[in-house]
């Protein structure tokens, strides 16, 4: 439920209205116009007593929003959201690209690699830790230690940083080193992570589960929001289908859909979309048409020896040429790189 105060509602009326919301048990969420303040309630509408609350002095009108995603759609909140990070704005003009490798295997190979996506225009600095395998027996990540070398790269090019959690345990964690804590898509409806993520105030890129419906990747973001955390960067990734040509199949009509029906930013991994480096460039350029925020890719200096995701990895003179290509695109819908 929205609640509109009138345009002459004094601070004290919409205190008292706030309150009397959190009373009946809701979670309010005040958002202070030019002309007007509105606040969004909510929780469960069979506990709202809606007589008593539009007779409320400063009260003008209640408007039911009819989204399940309350906090995550537009119909509370307008104007799009832009996830600050530092000096780094994703959802603003510019199209923020995050590079880096899947996995961080050692220090030599990840600086190096961090210097040269720095040098090509890459803001943020991608790379995993924690490693969720299809295979138990496959590289995992070093964990802790993979940490502290991705804080080793912050300080040398002073990128920053996004890594995924996989488990509520290591969320303290991952949050003390990260500048963008990750949720991968095999997590995307784990709620207790998503639930503990929300309660910290760094950024979450949250990624599309490889089966979800685009309104349950926004009621996972709601999960997040509604824990206090208003920060989500949503990750299309591409979806499982029939077709075996590529590793996922890219929905790019997320993006629009998305734009329409959410205020968060939006961004493309067409890395894991796609499976192999060859076609991350057309998949890339196409995102950044349709609307995206910004790109994920991977990139690795040394891809023939990666130990997770080599073949869908650039390397870094690879995507310094595509960095260069990703402009005009980006300057023909009035965006910039």
């Amino acid at each position: 439920m929205i609640i509109v105060m009138n345009q002459n509602a004094t601070k004290e009326q919409i205190d008292s209205v706030e309150k009397k919301l959190l009373d009946l048990g809701f979670k309010t969420h005040p958002i202070v116009g030019d002309v007007k303040t509105i606040i969004g309630a909510i929780g469960d509408r069979r506990l709202l007593n809606t007589h008593s609350i539009s007779t409320m002095p400063g009260v003008e009108s209640l408007v039911p929003i009819m989204k399940p995603y309350k906090l995550a759609g537009k119909e509370l909140k307008h104007d799009p959201t832009i996830v600050t990070v530092g000096d780094v704005r994703v959802g603003d003009n510019e199209v923020i690209v995050m590079a880096g490798p899947c996995a961080i295997e050692n220090e030599e190979i990840y600086v190096e690699t961090a210097k040269r996506v720095k040098a090509a225009g890459a803001k943020i600095l991608r790379g995993g830790a924690f490693k969720p395998r299809t295979s138990p027996y496959a590289f995992q990540g070093l964990e802790e230690d993979g940490l502290k070398i991705m804080a080793t790269a912050r300080e040398v090019t002073g990128l920053k940083l996004v890594t995924e959690v996989v488990d509520t345990r290591d969320v303290d964690l991952v949050a003390s080193y990260a500048d963008i804590i990750q949720i991968g898509a095999r997590n995307m409806q784990n709620f207790r992570l998503l639930k503990e993520v929300g309660m910290h105030k760094k950024p979450v890129l949250l990624k599309r589960g490889v089966s979800a419906t685009i309104e349950e990747w926004l009621m996972a973001a709601e999960y997040i929001i509604s824990e206090g955390n208003p920060d989500v960067i949503l990750c299309e990734r591409g979806i499982r289908t029939f077709e075996t040509a590529t590793r996922n199949t890219i929905d790019m009509s997320a993006i629009p859909v998305v734009k329409e029906l959410s205020h968060l930013p939006i961004v493309l991994d067409p890395s894991h979309a796609a499976g192999t480096w060859k076609y991350v460039d057309p998949l890339a350029k196409g995102a950044i048409a349709t609307g995206a925020d910004g790109l994920i890719i991977e990139v690795h200096s040394q891809p023939d020896c990666a130990l997770c995701d080599g073949q869908q990895s650039l390397i870094p003179s690879r995507f310094e040429q595509l960095m260069k290509e990703l402009e005009p695109v980006a300057l023909a819908v009035g965006r910039k790189l």
